[in-house]
């Protein structure tokens, strides 16, 4: 507590604060820190969870380097305020103690398809504005990527079980291992009387690297791996495949469950991975190996079969990535995951008439409107895997205009 407050008495409280305007949700950092400077941790909590449900998750997970952090004006000269620490012990404490009111029933029903940031967000809000609202999810416990993308050692679960407590004090129904698609399809929950359906599906299918060797039984997608990656076996050495903050999760997964030796392989150098700088920095810190300028070229039972690449500039000063001829070098591991991104499962556009896609992702407008009446869709299942902080700021906008179909 002391080190929050100390880290809080360096802020500046700029007039036009660079944190704030740099904050995907705009939050109110000053206002949160000068609050919490008075010891009104219920009243700056509860401008945090107004803002934003999320915000106990996002003051972990957030790529804060790239908000609040990156832009805070103290960093110019020395260290930026940590806020993400202050609003984590803040959020932490408010969500626990919070009880929610919300409007009286209005008569109309939502059906929330999916139960990450996306659907978690949009049905608290529907929710507290008198809509009956029921979740169907997939797995047995709610929040998506925050439940099984993330490790618990980065993202305690207790906090997802907080929001889905808080889920329940409103009132909002959760039916657990429960596809909607094939069987219970859009067209049924609309039959049924959902007046309308919101979809927050994520994206659960892994890509591919469409090379031989990706079936062999030592192969694993991350998606897939970091959904229990305690029931995995994957021997002494483990190579990653990918440079985003997923492989980040599963090189750093791999270690803390036992692996001895985990590499990150990625084709291109440590400036262009999409992983953020600090997630490669705890990876290092955590003993990952990062291994670059490596193509895979096969996955044999002995190991990966990688190409060296490098980065040449042409005459017109255009810098491209090739393969170096004659460079392929089997790598040794015992286990492979694959960590190249991931796009949306089709069970719902399968089953439902209808529904339009583009690259399998869900067409909407930007008020979330789907090709299909009654039908809203935001967060992953629309944009690609994104950010939680990306999925909440959509659903706070697609639940207004459900709000607004609904009461036309």
């Amino acid at each position: 507590m002391e080190n929050l407050l100390f880290e809080a008495g360096r802020c500046l409280k700029c007039k036009k604060p660079r944190c704030q305007m740099h904050c995907p949700i705009y939050t109110s950092v000053p206002e949160v820190i000068t609050l919490f400077e008075e010891g009104k941790i219920h009243e700056a909590g509860q401008i945090l969870f107004e803002n934003n449900p999320l915000s106990a998750i996002c003051a972990i997970v957030c790529p804060h380097e790239d908000q609040c952090l990156g832009n805070c004006i103290r960093g110019i000269k020395s260290e930026p305020v940590r806020f993400c620490d202050i609003e984590a012990y803040i959020s932490k404490q408010y969500l626990e103690e919070l009880t929610i009111e919300k409007e009286a029933f209005n008569g109309k029903r939502v059906a929330v398809v999916g139960s990450g940031p996306a659907g978690i967000t949009a049905a608290m809000l529907l929710a507290k504005k008198g809509y009956g609202v029921t979740m169907f999810e997939l797995h047995d416990r709610i929040g998506g990527v925050l439940s099984y993308g993330i490790p618990e050692f980065r993202l305690p679960r207790k906090l997802v079980e907080d929001l889905e407590n808080k889920l329940i004090q409103l009132g909002v129904s959760i039916k657990y291992n429960t596809l909607v698609g094939p069987v219970i399809t859009v067209d049924k929950l609309l039959s049924d009387g959902y007046d309308a359906i919101f979809v927050g599906t994520g994206v659960w299918n892994p890509k591919t690297l469409n090379i031989k060797g990706e079936t062999l039984p030592h192969a694993h997608y991350a998606i897939d791996y970091l959904k229990n990656p305690k029931s995995y076996r994957l021997g002494k050495k483990v190579v990653v495949i990918g440079a985003g903050n997923v492989a980040m999760d599963a090189a750093r997964s791999a270690k803390y469950y036992g692996a001895e030796e985990v590499h990150i392989c990625y084709r291109r150098g440590e400036e262009s991975m999409t992983a953020t700088k600090a997630e490669i920095h705890e990876a290092k810190e955590e003993g990952v190996l990062f291994t670059l300028y490596k193509s895979p070229v096969e996955i044999t039972p002995e190991g990966v079969v990688f190409a060296t690449t490098q980065t040449v500039t042409d005459e017109e000063g255009n810098t491209k990535l090739i393969t170096v001829p004659d460079s392929e070098e089997l790598m040794p591991c015992d286990s492979v995951i694959i960590a190249v991104s991931q796009a949306p499962k089709s069970n719902i556009v399968s089953g439902t008439t209808g529904l339009e896609t583009k690259y399998g992702l869900l067409v909407t407008d930007e008020l979330g409107h789907t090709t299909k009446e009654g039908v809203f869709a935001c967060g992953d299942v629309v944009s690609g895997a994104k950010t939680v902080i990306a999925a909440v700021v959509a659903a706070k906008k697609v639940s207004q205009s459900i709000d607004d179909y609904l009461q036309m």
